[in-house]
């Protein structure tokens, strides 16, 4: 996650109000001086750093604060209220209009992943019943126009280009065209880039703004470019008018200033935050659980939204039978596996639980599900429903046809057994409760699974 310093400088310090029974105004004006300086690092806007902090003091020196019995609590609420208004307060939807299609403009500079996140936003609205369209309205940068057509043609989304025009306004008119005469309601229009600001670049893009009259132009900015990334939207903004903001590379370890700065410099609201490179990596951006993510407090809805779009009823309903079961077996594993990887990488889903932020230590390696998928499709059928059969040669074999080892099949086997019982356990008369007490009598915390290995 792009806020990974600053997350973790934040979780520490509210870890040090919650065990604090009284805060005194000299503990709070410590406790913001760390805030300001965690903040600063994450390249968060001076001037923004500043009211911020001010806003913070204002509201937490009231007596009712300092006087309550959980005073520590009642900071991190005001700290977390003012970090979701920081990042826009609440979510911004894209505006459709009633009389289709609706034109989706994306400006941006060169390498900022213009071109593969219009094929993600495409892709994201499809899942939400719309037809889109994708335009290629890049004809400078080399092999721009194919990079559309193949990310259109991995997910089956149509692409409009005309290669032997040089005029965009041209191209994007029969583009309109075509998408009225094909039913497209959406038509995402990928417009070129540049290495810098220029005004060659600006003016194309108000020559197509003042032809097309776009219903959204939305600004795609890499957070990797930390405060940079934040002249860049004011600058658009100013020049051609912006709607609103997709994040990139928001998985990088980066500073993560642009996101906390965007909106309250340009005054437009982050829309879409693009999380990795698979072209379904793409979420709407959520102030709220942003902020909880920051502050360590965990984003279940996000993991249950992306549990929903991995998993159809029938699949859910069939996952339910297999959890029934008695007997789970490794096949019931490999299945529940497939879907797991559907949701995005282990890691990101890991980052999303709340206090996730005490398990810095643990390392998930999200190839070791390839490894474990390997291992299990190279059992026979019987060993898969059997485990119990898999004696020295069985295991041998399945080693070299896996590319693994022996060592690595008995580790996965004994993490098995674990998940097996766990299973037995959920479906006793005692239930998940039962499981819960099994687990809590053993001393299963977090810190527990900081020594977790697959």
């Amino acid at each position: 996650m792009a806020f990974e310093g600053l997350s973790s400088k934040l979780q520490e310090i509210t870890r040090k109000l919650k065990g604090q029974a009284r805060i005194t105004e000299s503990d709070l004006k410590e406790m913001l001086r760390e805030v300001k300086l965690a903040l600063l690092e994450a390249d968060v806007n001076y001037k923004i750093v500043k009211d911020f902090i001010n806003v913070i003091q204002e509201k937490a020196l009231g007596q009712d604060v300092l006087k309550s019995l959980t005073p520590g609590q009642q900071v991190i609420k005001i700290v977390k209220d003012e970090l979701i208004e920081l990042l826009g307060g609440t979510e911004s939807k894209i505006n459709f209009t009633s009389n289709p299609p609706t034109v989706i403009m994306l400006v941006g500079l060169q390498g900022s992943g213009k071109t593969t996140t219009a094929g993600k936003l495409a892709n994201m609205l499809r899942k939400q019943g719309k037809n889109p369209l994708l335009v290629a309205c890049d004809i400078y940068r080399p092999a721009a126009i194919k990079q559309l057509q193949v990310v259109g043609g991995q997910l089956n989304i149509p692409v409009f280009a005309n290669e032997n025009s040089r005029d965009v306004l041209q191209i994007a008119r029969q583009a309109m065209n075509q998408a009225i005469s094909k039913l497209n309601d959406v038509v995402i229009l990928d417009t070129a880039g540049r290495l810098h600001i220029d005004e060659e670049l600006m003016q194309e893009l108000k020559n197509l703004k003042s032809g097309i009259k776009p219903h959204e132009i939305i600004l795609v900015v890499d957070s990797m470019t930390g405060q940079d990334a934040v002249n860049v939207a004011t600058s658009f903004n100013e020049n051609v008018g912006i709607d609103g903001v997709i994040l990139t590379k928001l998985d990088g370890d980066t500073r993560g200033g642009a996101a906390l700065s965007v909106k309250k410099v340009t005054g437009r609201p982050i829309k879409f935050a693009a999380t990795g490179e698979k072209l379904n990596d793409i979420e709407i951006f959520h102030p709220e659980r942003m902020a909880s993510r920051i502050l360590g407090m965990g984003d279940v809805l996000s993991i249950i939204e992306k549990a929903e779009e991995s998993f159809n009823e029938e699949e859910a309903i069939k996952l339910e039978q297999q959890l029934k079961k008695r007997n789970f077996d490794l096949d019931d594993y490999l299945a529940q596996l497939k879907q797991i990887k559907k949701m995005g990488s282990f890691s990101s889903i890991l980052k999303m639980l709340p206090g996730a932020g005490q398990l810095k230590d643990l390392k998930v390696d999200d190839k070791e599900f390839v490894r474990i998928e390997a291992m299990i499709c190279s059992m026979t059928k019987a060993e898969r429903k059997n485990p119990k059969i898999l004696n020295g040669s069985r295991r041998l074999r399945i080693a070299n046809g896996s590319g693994t080892s022996v060592q690595k099949i008995n580790q996965f086997m004994k993490s098995f057994e674990v998940t097996q019982k766990m299973m037995k356990q959920m479906n006793s008369e005692k239930g998940m409760k039962g499981l819960m007490r099994n687990l809590k009598g053993k001393g299963l915390d977090p810190n527990a699974l900081k020594d977790f290995k697959l």
